[in-house]
């Protein structure tokens, strides 16, 4: 790599300040930005540590019923702490990479990041989630704007996600073995008022709610309901690991099978 300075500052507001610094950097739990640092894709000057911000950990419940999971909040605690409230979502965060992976990295990084392919996007856009920042709240559908593009503005932090509960939940996931990343994952959600799909791993343009399906599921809550649903491929990833018409014919699949979990 090479030089550059780290703040490790302890609180929300120290950190926003730091990150006012010329060519500073967040960083959380480092599982994407050390490996582009190595490789010499990003090079900050200053590197901030969230690590330390005890204000931005835990898991909880607000006055709604939400669940409100602090942006420094690991994907190991994310799993063990939602798993009796929201085990759609705590399923989603246990099978996130390997041990290593969920002990360090976060839900913060993860949705600020927005790869294409991870998987907690899924779970914020398919359960119509806020995304909490240090100036702001941003619903899910405005958050995510294309691969690796969010919302989030320039020094910005993702401090907490409140997550609506729904009726039921299932991430169904299709794992690329070579990188613990699906190939293609859906998160399905039923709520009293209609059901929300949404799709990871498959789209150049990130994550999105297939919103064919939503309407046959909200009308009729049965893998039946969408058997007969074809995504379009045009926009849809292809590399060595599948084309664009595999990725588009697994979304039906994993939303079938997503779909029949909870039947």
């Amino acid at each position: 790599m090479y030089n550059f300075d780290v703040e490790r500052p302890s609180t929300i507001a120290d950190a926003v300040k730091a990150l006012k610094a010329e060519e500073a950097q967040p960083i959380s739990g480092g599982q994407t930005l050390i490996p582009t640092l190595k490789a010499r894709l990003a090079m900050p000057s200053v590197l901030v540590s969230l690590h330390g911000i005890d204000e931005m950990k835990g898991v909880c419940k607000d006055d709604a019923g939400r669940i409100c999971i602090g942006g420094g909040t690991t994907h190991a605690t994310v799993a063990r702490e939602t798993a009796t409230d929201y085990p759609g979502l705590s399923s989603l965060a246990a099978r996130i990479g390997d041990p290593a992976v969920r002990n360090r990295g976060t839900i913060g990084g993860s949705v600020a990041n927005n790869d294409p392919s991870a998987c907690y996007p899924a779970a914020v856009l398919g359960s119509g989630a806020t995304v909490v920042t240090d100036r702001r709240e941003i619903a899910a559908d405005d958050f995510f704007q294309g691969m690796f593009a969010t919302a989030l503005e320039e020094g910005e932090i993702v401090t907490e996600v409140k997550f609506p509960v729904p009726e039921a939940a299932h991430y169904e996931k299709h794992i690329q073995p070579a990188s613990r990343f699906p190939l293609v994952a859906v998160f399905v959600a039923k709520f009293a008022d209609g059901v929300r799909v949404a799709v990871t791993g498959a789209s150049n343009n990130g994550v999105f709610r297939w919103t064919d399906a939503e309407k046959a599921l909200s009308e009729t809550f049965s893998a039946d309901a969408v058997a007969g649903l074809k995504a379009d491929p045009e926009d849809m990833i292809s590399d060595l690991h599948g084309s664009a018409a595999y990725r588009a014919h697994l979304i039906g699949v994993m939303t079938k099978r997503a779909v029949a979990a909870l039947s």
